[in-house]
């Protein structure tokens, strides 16, 4: 609608332009609409945290297990002599420590809770300009409320959504919000709307007159009515899609949930039989209730893995620490695991596959074509090399297309991308190629360029050839030719940058011509002059360049340079069919392409200072006038790295699937550059075919394409949920604010850290420190290697925890005076050897061929059917030799230790060490799950091995042997001769058999069976449903475009 209607709808004074808000209006809509804040996200309190650690079932057995033991340390009289009492209260003060320690640990690793609406909030505008009373004042964007007139200026952050009135030349940067890497230009008429279209449907890029919160003012200035504040601006939307959308549970998180389950049922079982066992038939417990109990809880606290959840974190922590050391910092633990699952990467393009930065990387002369290396760091002129062969013809789908239909799928489509509407600078508005395309491109002469085909020209050739991109500029080059303090148009900015790469001294240039007047650049004619004085030409001459759009720059120009050089003698007959074809060629390529023109006119035609009409070029009584010296042809070019590390990707089976709101041609280029598109995945799709396609469509469609082009915030979104639907693990990498809501919605969201938002870093699990791409490979490894270490640390832990309760039930079983280990060696043995044993297998090195194989299955359970069977080995073989030895200790002291309780420290000490000795062998077992473990190997690879066996061994003889501490505490006495030999003789028969199984594994996989366990069966997960409905308040971002 018009401003006026705008005004009239919103209840405003006609004079509003003018005088702005009064004090009195701007108090009473501040407490009717609120203040210009976004509303965050509950917190979640420490009390809800804690809660979340300690609701697990394992905890709960813990919990009855400490209240039953306290009930007995208080009730037991003070005059026994069993030390019934200490040990019931250190029981529970160990219980308790155990729980205090896993719940801290779990709470510490939630500190980075989510704050995405905090880094949003951060991105509004501190104080803005407003009209009241008037008067121009400042006051807090906090006060800002609809109504208000804003001014803006250049570098100004917009401090709510605005309907612009008057603007100058206005242009706002929207690559944070939208994705587009060029300003976006501003008008302030109405805009069309199709028959039959919302207008709340239209895209964001084409609500032209529309300056949007938080966004930046990179040229003019502009007025406008604030018509949305706080939760109601566009990022304000976008702030409730991120509260909105739920971050996934990670498959293991889910795993370990239905782990304890099945263990509480099993403990509770265990339990159940224990207690009969010692109540109706052990002779030391029997018909005695309140013991039999005991020795059934004593069974829960055996098996209840009380170390588990800390050797996970530990597990999850060790590979947060390898990954923030090669720039992948992970911000939510469990995060972990699930790069290791993911099967599709869906990437943005800008900024993440590609530089974001616009560069130069090709200048096509009457003549020559020459590449420029856009990722030198050296300031040579070798940058630029002569190679004809390079974009010399169209794309292969756009062999037989006209021009316009290429402009019309390239960047240099006036209309914009999907959702955006750029700049309008050097747009091409039509393309007029011949009938034979092959024909007008041929080069006439390529033997008369100056340079030979392969050699770099020289830095005085590149210097004349290019000094009209940079003398007709009002662009700042970034700091080192960087981006760090750059001001202008990126475009533009990417001549600038090639030509100080090339070793030219721009500002020494610029003293040398200064300028004498310009016409200045207006989306309207989409060119801009400049007039310069020069030595090149006489004292009563100047020079003028024109850089525009490269369609009017062809119809202005009557002459060519001969391959790029200047002089009058090095011009002739311009042909415009050969610059029209190059244009397109170039477009075809998805390159944006720009024009380099210039003249000499008398010194006496212009004023200096004068501001030119754009008459001066397009007006002028002879018509064409200039001399085109060359087209350059400039993009965002790919992350050199990316392209190796997409390959690691594929050959891991791990898709690379770009998403993006540039154009299709561009994108496809983009793709064919980083090895997205190939045979298989060919074609682009766009995002308005997406918005035509139901939810079964896009969910075939995503299987089929690599290249989602034109795409609006909500189109990534459902790309995410239509391959999570298919069984897919998605990550989805981004760095704008646009891309938060499929950040979160995502398996795995990825954000860049350096050229990422604060919003996309808060709305991830994973930030790339060094924004490159390469990093999420690495990541996937490690991936990998946490899913197999988790395995290995439940080989260990699990056959300890299982041993123990088994080891009482069967303890009992084999009428031995008493349980042959105590509750509180059991707890010790959880703990020490979760941290010790159970801390190798966390920290274990990728195996050889981790990235050669695909990812694993969707739902894939941890213990898989050869996993449990190893487990059930394990188990078996440590309650076997528990049990085992202290039968063959209490019979060998049955005569000469007649008292059983005497005779039980003995069977203790001799059970306590083969348990966790024994444990030993499983470890060094489970180090390699294939490979034997029969090497000297075993000991090496991970430092971790021989000091965690030395730490277990040395702290196994101080507990047996230590006075006072053996006895009092631990329950058992020294050991002879008979004690060591059943425990070195249990931890060979251990390490045996467990090797045993494994070389019979490996000739069962040699002969073609799944011994990896990657085939579906009983003990995996379907995969869950996944509701394509988009999150409420999606149908805002970009849902239709215009009919242009």
């Amino acid at each position: 609608m018009s401003v006026e209607e705008t005004i009239t709808k919103m209840g405003l004074s006609a004079d509003l332009e003018k005088s702005g808000l009064t004090v009195d209006e701007a108090a009473s809509r501040l407490t009717k609409y609120g203040p210009n804040q976004m509303t965050e996200k509950e917190k979640v309190t420490i009390w809800q945290r804690i809660w979340h650690q300690i609701n697990n079932v394992l905890v709960y057995v813990l919990m009855t297990v400490a209240v039953v033991s306290l009930i007995q340390a208080v009730t037991t009289p003070e005059d026994d002599t069993t030390n019934q009492q200490f040990t019931a209260s250190f029981q529970v003060a160990l219980i308790v420590s155990v729980i205090t320690l896993n719940t801290w640990i779990g709470i510490y690793q939630e500190g980075n809770a989510e704050k995405a609406a905090d880094a949003l909030k951060n991105m509004l505008s501190t104080d803005a300009r407003v009209v009241r009373g008037g008067k121009e004042i400042m006051i807090p964007a906090g006060d800002i409320v609809p109504g208000d007139v804003c001014l803006l200026g250049l570098g100004d952050k917009v401090p709510a959504d605005l309907r612009m009135f008057s603007v100058s030349n206005l242009a706002t940067g929207e690559a944070a919000l939208t994705g587009e890497s060029v300003p976006i230009d501003k008008e302030t008429g109405p805009i069309p709307v199709a028959d039959g279209l919302d207008p709340e449907q239209v895209p964001l890029g084409d609500r032209k007159n529309m300056a949007y919160s938080a966004t930046l003012v990179a040229q003019g200035s502009g007025t406008g009515i604030a018509i949305a504040t706080g939760d109601f601006t566009q990022i304000g939307t976008i702030n409730r899609l991120v509260n909105q959308t739920e971050t996934m549970k990670t498959d293991v998180l889910k795993q370990i949930d239905t782990v304890s389950k099945v263990l509480f049922l099993c403990i509770c079982t265990m339990c159940l039989a224990t207690f009969l066992t010692a109540f109706f038939y052990s002779e030391t417990y029997y018909k005695m209730a309140l013991p039999s109990v005991n020795i059934a809880l004593v069974c829960a606290v055996a098996m209840v893995p009380e170390g588990l959840e800390a050797i996970v974190t530990l597990t999850y922590s060790y590979a947060v620490k390898v990954m923030a050391s090669q720039n992948a910092i992970v911000r939510a633990l469990p995060a972990v695991e699930t790069l290791g699952s993911v099967t599709v990467i869906c990437s943005d393009k800008t900024g993440t596959l590609t530089q974001n930065i616009m560069s130069l990387t090709a200048f096509v002369t009457s003549n020559a074509r020459y590449k420029n290396n856009v990722d030198a760091a050296d300031r040579v002129p070798a940058n630029f090399v002569r190679d004809d062969a390079y974009l010399a013809e169209r794309a292969v789908r756009d062999f037989k297309k006209k021009g316009a239909e290429i402009v019309a799928d390239g960047p240099n489509n006036p209309a914009g991308r999907r959702g955006h509407n750029p700049s309008n600078h050097f747009t091409v508005d039509s393309l007029h190629t011949t009938e034979n395309p092959e024909e007008a491109g041929k080069v006439a002469h390529p033997e008369e360029a100056p340079f030979e085909n392969g050699a770099s020209p020289t830095k005085d050739w590149i210097q004349a050839a290019l000094s009209c991109g940079v003398l007709c500029s009002k662009c700042v080059l970034g700091e080192n030719g960087g981006r760090t303090g750059e001001i202008g148009n990126p475009t533009e900015l990417s001549i600038l940058r090639a030509s100080y790469f090339a070793g030219i001294d721009i500002e020494n240039l610029k003293t040398e011509c200064p300028i004498v007047a310009e016409v200045p650049f207006s989306s309207e004619y989409k060119f801009m002059a400049t007039i310069h004085e020069s030595s090149e030409v006489a004292d009563d001459k100047l020079i003028a360049y024109v850089k525009g759009a490269p369609d009017r720059m062809v119809k202005v120009c009557k002459y060519q340079s001969k391959g790029g050089v200047i002089g009058d003698d090095a011009v002739e007959e311009c042909n415009p069919d050969y610059w029209n074809e190059q244009i397109a060629i170039l477009s075809s390529h998805g390159l944006r392409v720009l024009g380099l023109c210039r003249a000499v006119i008398p010194k006496d035609s212009v004023t200096a200072g004068e501001n030119l009409g754009p008459e001066f070029v397009n007006g002028r009584e002879e018509g064409a006038w200039l001399t085109m010296v060359g087209l350059c042809a400039i993009m965002d070019p790919p992350r050199p790295e990316c392209v190796q590390a997409i390959k690691e990707a594929h050959g891991a089976g791990v898709r690379v699937a770009m998403i993006t709101g540039d154009h299709k041609d561009t994108a496809t280029a983009i793709g064919h550059m980083l090895g997205i598109v190939d045979e298989k995945f060919s074609e682009a799709v766009t995002g308005p075919e997406l918005d035509a396609m139901s939810d079964d469509e896009i969910r075939k469609s995503v299987l089929t394409h690599n290249v989602f082009a034109r795409a609006s915030p909500q189109n990534k979104i459902r790309i995410v949920k239509a391959l999570q639907a298919e069984g897919q693990v998605t990550s989805m990498t981004g760095d704008g604010v646009n891309d938060a809501p499929a950040l979160k919605a995502a398996n795995m969201g990825v954000a860049m850290g350096k050229e990422g938002t604060d919003v996309a870093r808060e709305a991830s699990e994973m930030i790339l420190a060094d924004d490159n791409f390469a990093t999420i490979v690495y990541a996937v490894k490690q991936g990998r290697v946490v899913w197999d270490n988790l395995r290995k640390v439940l080989l260990v832990n699990t056959p300890i925890n299982n041993a123990q309760g088994m080891s009482v039930l069967f303890g009992l079983l084999a009428q031995l005076p008493s349980t042959p280990i105590s509750a509180i060696q059991i707890l010790y043995s959880n703990f020490i050897c979760a941290v010790t044993l159970g801390f190798v297998c966390a920290i274990e090195p990728a195996e050889d061929g981790i990235m050669a194989i695909p990812p694993r299955r969707v739902g894939k359970r941890l213990i898989g059917r050869f996993l449990l069977l190893r487990i059930i080995l394990g188990t078996c073989l440590l309650t076997g030799c528990v049990v085992g030895s202290a039968v063959i200790v209490n019979y060998h002291y049955k005569d000469s230790i007649p008292d059983e309780f005497e005779r039980l420290f003995k069977i203790r000490a001799t059970a306590f060490n083969v348990l966790d000795f024994g444990a030993i062998s499983v470890m060094l077992s489970a180090r390699f799950a294939y490979n034997s473990s029969v090497t000297p190997k075993v000991f090496t690879g991970n430092p971790a091995v021989v000091w965690s066996c030395i730490t277990v061994a040395i702290l196994q003889i101080l507990l047996t042997y230590i006075p006072g501490l053996n006895t009092f505490v631990f329950s058992m006495k020294g050991m002879d001769g008979l004690g060591w030999g059943l425990t070195f003789a249990s931890m060979i028969f251990v390490f045996t058999i467990m090797e045993m199984e494994k070389a019979f594994r490996r000739s069962l996989k040699a002969s073609g069976a799944d011994t990896d366990d990657r085939e579906a069966e009983f003990f995996d997960a379907a995969p869950a449903a996944v509701d394509m409905k988009l999150p409420k308040g999606a149908s805002k971002l970009n849902l239709q475009e215009l009919s242009h």
